[in-house]
């Protein structure tokens, strides 16, 4: 059956579309006449009850527990279980049914009366007469009813069967019948198997992240990532800890909570149960809390190995831990224990006295002796205070420096911090506290990068901690601060490194060399490569050449020596097999790109990617990404483009690297102007230009106005599109950037050329020239030998076009050599040769469609009716209305496909589908997925 349509779902229900779908069928079949059941079961706090009110609210128009009536036009009732009442028979039935009593004489006698005995005197003969008269009376309402049940496991005994036996029994009824019970321990046992469940786990990292910005927006990133560590994806856990945040919390300046908030629900609710349990039960749990790593064989050498067991039995019947199965080698590698609801482990730790924090930390480290253990064992010895501070804090830095991971427990930012803190030597702690910064920067927690750096400034620092932090700062700035003054920062670390380490100090100009490239400042990247040309020695190392070729390279390049620039650049190619770093993968596919070999530039890119991955550097993926995409969009590769895109806007985002997201939202911005997806095209461009203004990052603003461009030619708005396109330089960084101008000058010349701009066209083609002629890349000379013949006189055009398409049959952009097609057919045409015109007309609209390429094809069709020949739309007229990517969704969606499989398939998140099926309803005037179907068949 077709779900119901987004736009009746909660907005802050997130990340929880199957089970709102699943709800809201229910409720659209009962009042059809046949209704269902289902169980929500899940941990505390994941949002049981807050579906069941959607439901109620959608039913009912009540938030009234027991209402009846409203404007959903159902008998709504409601009940809670409680400990409390547990023991007492039909208690539960009590609170749910009193608002329907008056419907009894509509039941048997014999039902009426045991239903009546059983609410009134809390006793019932055994058999069917009881549950039958409940299933009655629920069915015999007065319309569809919904029954809410929420904690079912606290519910008493007798109520529960009653209930379950109507819930079994309710197709062919107008009846829905919900329950909320808690996951393990009793919560589990009181939910039978046979009534469809949904398994409410804790929620993904976007839906997170979508909560935590709505409950708190303007929140820190650094701030943010605390939170969503602490509540594991409970929204309760996550609702209170933003709820008790301070001004000074919220905006990054004071640190975050480190645990659930004492006396909140949550906090409560653990603490209850962890009560029930005995003391050497909690001590063992206390050693879980301590190490999430602990595996099992070591938690049971920690304690009495006789006991061990034993002590965690109670714990397990009780839900709060389950057993993780391991793998790998050796016995019990991997195999440990872990809090079924992660968000306890916080409570568990906080909970515990401090000597009892301090026993149990002194105990792991005694277990923990083998040398991949080596970080967790000096963790541990300094959280114990085992010995002399400052011999802890060595012990503690050193292992953290030999980490060969930034993940896993402890991270290493916290570490060096740590060690930082237990460091009298002020020059010594400045180093750990710079090393922590440096660690949590790439760790993707800017602010608290940021926040450790500003902890230097009240002591005295040596001249090499200094000039590191100087490039710790500088790569912040770059990458989520003002580019501007990355580079000044930047460029003052690699002056003083230069003396004591003159590789890093190249490597570190080729950063503010990218700083300089992000701002658009090609004069300060001139100038900089300069100074590098004179810092080279014959006998550097290879990958210090290397990084002297590669400036060298493109430098020469920006500055339109692309024959020169050659040389160095194939130089860089040549040297990169001899070093193997991640970065070189990035400064080789570079070369590629500028040399124009995009082919080889996307593996190079896609292998740092995977290396970077491999490494657990997973921040600078999107970085990589951008190169990536650059190639791809000389191949014409689109779908890919928006693949790269969408991971490197959510890597970006959830690292703090607000600038590469600007990029990001740049390319995304172009592949919905390829799409003729305005509204998309608009949001996504003017978020990039706002992000360029306020960051000063060039390049991501002149995308966003290439985006809008490329809309505007799509719609025939030559004028606009010229215009936009026409600016250098601007202030608020919104255009002017080379890289950009350059790739965009194939659209610059197409409209200014049809509005009659022919010497500024013919200018900027002769810069795109010197670039093509440079390379062997036929895509880009394709697009170059367009251009000449958009400028040609009348009588030479052809000749550049059929030349042109040659070209691109020998490259890899179909959606470029259908333009070409477009405008040759389109110039065809106005010669009077309509049917020559044609034979590229229908090819350039083919793949047009293909792309789903809507102004494209639509400017197709018109050139074919103009060349004579009737063509109309593949798509039903009623939805000629929709933008090509509406339309995509409401095809996916109509075959019958889920919110989140269209998210999937499209690349987009399922709140931007539910944003656009909203639209989409809107604009066909419809209400329900089964119209939709009916409409686009």
């Amino acid at each position: 059956m077709p779900s119901p349509s987004a736009a009746t779902r909660s907005p802050v229900l997130h990340g929880r579309d199957t089970e709102q779908d699943a709800l809201l069928r229910l409720l659209d079949a009962a009042r059809r006449g046949s209704g269902g059941a289902a169980i929500l079961r899940g941990a505390r706090g994941t949002g049981k009850t807050a579906l069941l009110d959607l439901a109620a609210a959608h039913a009912g128009g009540t938030d009234n527990p027991g209402g009846t009536g409203g404007t959903g036009g159902f008998v709504v009732l409601r009940v809670r279980g409680t400990e409390a009442e547990s023991h007492l028979p039909y208690a539960g039935l009590h609170g749910l049914l009193r608002p329907v009593t008056d419907r009894l004489p509509a039941l048997p006698p014999a039902q009426a009366e045991a239903l009546t005995r059983a609410l009134e005197l809390g006793a019932a003969d055994g058999g069917l007469t009881l549950p039958a008269a409940v299933l009655n009376l629920l069915a015999a309402a007065g319309g569809p009813v919904l029954a809410c049940v929420d904690d079912v496991h606290h519910l008493d005994a007798p109520s529960r069967a009653a209930l379950f036996f109507a819930a079994r029994r309710l197709a062919g009824e107008p009846v829905v019948l919900l329950f909320g019970a808690d996951d393990g321990g009793d919560g589990g046992a009181a939910a039978p198997d046979d009534i469809p469940a949904f398994e409410l786990g804790a929620l993904d990292e976007k839906a997170a992240r979508r909560l935590a910005d709505d409950l708190v927006p303007g929140l820190a990133d650094d701030v943010r990532a605390s939170l969503l560590e602490i509540a594991c994806g409970n929204p309760l856990a996550l609702g209170e800890l933003a709820r008790s945040l301070s001004p000074e919390q919220i905006s990054g300046v004071a640190a975050p909570p480190g645990t659930l908030p004492r006396g909140g629900r949550l906090w409560r609710a653990y603490t209850d149960r962890l009560a029930r349990l005995p003391g050497e039960t909690a001590d063992m749990l206390l050693l879980l809390a301590a190490d999430p790593d602990l595996e099992t064989v070591t938690l049971a050498d920690a304690a009495e190995p006789e006991c061990a067991p034993a002590a965690l039995e109670p714990a397990e019947r009780a839900g709060v831990i389950v057993h993780v199965g391991g793998g790998g080698a050796g016995a019990g590698a991997g195999d440990r224990y872990d809090f079924r609801e992660p968000a306890m482990r916080t409570v568990v730790y906080a909970g515990a006295s401090l000597a009892r924090r301090r026993a149990a930390h002194r105990l792991l480290a005694g277990m923990l002796c083998h040398d991949h253990q080596r970080l967790r064992r000096a963790w541990h010895r300094a959280a114990a205070m085992d010995g002399p501070a400052e011999s802890l804090a060595d012990e503690l830095a050193a292992a953290a420096a030999a980490a060969t991971s930034p993940g896993g427990h402890p991270a290493t930012f916290l570490a060096f911090e740590r060690a930082a803190e237990l460091t009298e030597h002020g020059d010594v702690k400045a180093a750990r506290l710079a090393a922590a910064a440096n660690r949590a920067w790439h760790a993707g927690l800017p602010r608290r990068a940021r926040s450790l750096l500003t902890r230097l400034q009240s002591l005295t620092i040596s001249e090499e901690v200094r000039s590191q932090a100087e490039l710790i700062r500088g790569s912040l700035e770059m990458r989520s601060g003002k580019t501007g003054s990355a580079g000044e920062d930047l460029l003052a670390a690699a002056e003083s490194l230069l003396d004591r380490d003159r590789g890093q100090a190249v490597r570190v100009l080729i950063r503010a060399g990218e700083a300089s490239y992000l701002a658009g400042d090609n004069l300060r990247y001139l100038d900089m490569a300069r100074w590098a040309a004179t810092l080279r020695r014959p006998d550097d190392p290879a990958a210090t050449q290397l990084m002297f070729e590669y400036l060298a390279g493109t430098a020469a390049t920006f500055d339109g020596r692309h024959r020169e620039a050659a040389d160095p650049l194939r130089r860089v190619l040549e040297l990169a097999p001899s070093v193997r770093t991640p970065s070189v993968l990035v400064w080789a596919g570079v070369a590629s790109l500028l040399l124009g070999d995009d082919a080889q530039a996307v593996r190079l890119c896609g292998r740092a990617v995977e290396t970077a991955r491999a490494r657990g550097a997973v921040s600078t993926v999107p970085q990589v990404l951008e190169f990536m995409i650059n190639a791809e969009l000389w191949m014409g590769r689109y779908a890919s483009i928006t693949a790269s895109a969408v991971e490197g806007l959510r890597l970006a985002q959830e690292r703090g690297r607000p600038n590469s997201a600007g990029q990001h939202l740049g390319w995304l911005a172009l592949t919905a102007a390829v799409e003729g997806d305005e509204e998309t095209c608009a949001i996504r461009a003017a978020s990039a230009i706002e992000l360029a203004g306020a960051h000063g990052v060039c390049v991501a603003g002149a995308l966003g106005t290439w985006a809008l461009a490329h809309l505007d030619l799509a719609a025939g708005r030559h004028a606009d599109a010229a215009k936009r396109l026409r600016a250098t330089t601007r202030a608020d960084g919104t255009s002017g950037h080379l890289v950009v101008r350059v790739m965009s000058t194939p659209l610059f010349v197409e409209a200014a050329a049809r509005t009659g701009d022919r010497e500024r066209a013919g200018e900027a083609l002769r810069v795109l020239d010197r670039w093509v002629g440079s390379t062997r890349s036929p895509d880009r000379r394709a697009l170059a030998t367009r251009c000449h013949a958009l400028l040609a006189a009348p009588g030479d055009a052809e000749e550049y076009f059929r030349a042109a398409l040659d070209l691109h049959h020998q490259g890899f952009s179909e959606f470029e050599t259908a333009r070409t097609q477009l405008l040759f057919g389109s110039a065809l045409r106005r010669n009077r040769r309509p049917g020559a015109a044609r034979e590229h007309l229908h090819s350039a609209l083919e793949t047009f469609e293909r792309s789903g390429a809507r102004l494209w094809a639509e400017q197709a069709r018109a050139e074919l009716r103009g060349a004579g020949e009737a063509v109309r739309s593949h798509r039903p007229k009623a939805t000629e209305k929709l933008t090509a990517q509406q339309y995509q969704i409401a095809r996916i969606v109509a075959d019958g496909a889920t919110n989140r499989e269209v998210a999937a398939r499209l690349f987009l998140s399922p709140r931007t589908v539910e944003h656009h099926l909203r639209n989409i309803f809107a604009k066909l005037d419809i209400r329900s997925r089964v119209e939709l179907v009916r409409l686009m068949s």
